[in-house]
């Protein structure tokens, strides 16, 4: 018995199965495509349903969850009730983390931080974000966004891939499964992982983040690294100089083709076009990270915090620099947003790792000429409670998560700058105008991209899977250019 033939005793089920899918499918494209319809002759399988507004992403994730009333959800009157009990009417017995729920009264704290009207639009905006300020009519605020988690885990999850069990597609992913590379020397799908400059309350995040899921797996998200070497193992072994890698490639290449034309299993297919990606990316992914030959222009407009590696300024002027290369998705997540306390202590540092680079990218897309087929998406994976966690004082306070309302906004794209879209009680604790699910969200994105939420699915498991799910979710076409 050869080695070929005891591998193929050996598969599982699961890959038995999988295999005679790809039989039968491969017989019946042949039958539609005529005798010389070869695999390696498909183009890719999905266009966009209509003409796209945005054809790249930017999506900029604060991670735990920033504090909607310490930011864009204004509630001056609050400042009566500091310290009063927050009414049984407004909160209405729903449900608490276990951080929240044993506390003998939930005491209102009112933002410690100053607001003002800002643009043509009189979007309010904290203090703490003055940069954010001058550009709100090149943006749109969403302030009745809602979830239905109420942990990290499930939250961000949901966020991500549209379930809040893990194992899913991620947006990013779907997006490069529908739209395909722009530039074949670099990933479909970045992720970056900033790190911020307060430390005091990570949550873990992972790879299971920017999964494939049941898609491909070269639709699964490429993590660059903000120090060092910006992608594991992609340069040559010390004194294997590159013809002998390509060599090495390429019998490689032969030995899986014969493996993936006997097995038929897809993730053979993914290992060929990876390794592929990975030589190519050799020569491509340098000049992609060297920032220094940015002229000085740039780090005014991003600020000083741009020359240092793994800050989120440097990790947004990247993005810029993948968008402008024809990298399709651009996930960047930054830490410590799970303000449960010391508000006064964390948030200003938070806000200030963030603001200047969120404008400054902003108005290098614009200069560019880029911004109208960018999405640039900001937001968590939820908000924060108007009650206080643990101790208050006039300043100084914690805030628990609140799923039932939270801000995001975005920019570009296709999205109608100057816009303001839902409100909330005078609590910030309640939706009492307009509200956006997630699943919204999502399908709004899509639709911004080119793609039809229903129409765009992936057969898994006999199902016709799709990032919004089964239940309703509607574009919000009101914020729409």
């Amino acid at each position: 018995m050869t080695p070929m033939q005891d591998y193929i005793r050996s598969e599982t089920r699961r890959q038995f199965l999988r295999r005679g899918g790809n039989v039968m499918g491969a017989a019946a494209l042949a039958s539609l495509m005529g005798p010389t319809a070869g695999a390696s002759e498909i183009a890719h399988p999905l266009i966009p349903h209509f003409a796209p507004k945005a054809r790249q992403v930017i999506y900029l994730h604060m991670v735990g969850g920033p504090s909607q009333l310490d930011l864009y959800d204004h509630k001056p009157q609050l400042h009566e009730w500091y310290d009063k009990d927050l009414p049984e009417s407004i909160r209405n017995g729903q449900r608490l983390t276990t951080m929240t729920s044993g506390q003998a009264r939930f005491p209102v704290a009112p933002s410690m931080y100053q607001f003002a009207r800002h643009g043509k639009s009189g979007m309010w905006v904290s203090e703490l974000l003055p940069y954010t300020a001058s550009m709100v009519d090149d943006m749109c605020f969403v302030r009745s966004m809602h979830t239905d988690a109420i942990n990290h885990e499930p939250a961000i999850t949901l966020m991500q891939s549209g379930n809040q069990l893990a194992g899913r597609p991620c947006l990013g992913a779907w997006a490069s499964y529908g739209l395909g590379s722009m530039n074949k020397s670099l990933p479909t799908f970045v992720v970056l992982v900033a790190i911020p400059t307060n430390r005091e309350q990570e949550q873990a995040i992972s790879a299971r983040l920017w999964s494939s899921g049941y898609l491909p797996g070269e639709h699964a998200g490429v993590s660059f690294r903000t120090n060092g070497d910006p992608i594991l193992y992609i340069n040559n072994p010390p004194g294997v100089p590159s013809n002998v890698r390509r060599r090495g490639l390429d019998a490689l290449r032969e030995l899986n083709e014969q493996n993936y034309k006997i097995v038929g299993d897809p993730e053979t297919h993914t290992r060929i076009e990876q390794y592929e990606l990975a030589f190519r990316m050799q020569a491509s992914v340098p000049d992609l990270t060297e920032v220094t030959n940015e002229p000085e222009s740039t780090y005014q407009l991003y600020g000083e915090e741009a020359r240092k590696p793994s800050s989120f300024a440097h990790s947004v002027l990247l993005a810029r620099r993948m968008v402008e290369r024809g990298v399709r998705f651009v996930q960047i997540y930054i830490n410590n947003w799970d303000t449960h306390s010391n508000v006064g202590g964390r948030l200003p540092s938070q806000c200030k790792d963030v603001d200047q680079p969120c404008h400054g990218l902003i108005q290098d897309l614009k200069m560019r000429g880029m911004l109208d087929e960018t999405l640039v998406i900001w937001g968590g994976e939820f908000g924060r409670t108007i009650y206080s966690q643990g101790g208050l004082t006039k300043t100084n306070y914690g805030r628990d998560h609140h799923p039932r309302c939270f801000t995001m906004w975005m920019a570009g794209g296709g999205i109608k700058g100057g816009t303001i879209y839902g409100e909330t009680d005078d609590f910030s604790y309640n939706i009492v105008k307009d509200p956006v699910h997630v699943h919204d969200f999502h399908a709004t994105v899509l639709h911004m991209l080119g793609m039809n939420h229903e129409k765009f699915t992936f057969r898994f498991q006999g199902l016709d899977m799709r990032l919004t799910g089964v239940e309703p979710a509607r574009v919000v076409k009101e914020i729409l250019a």
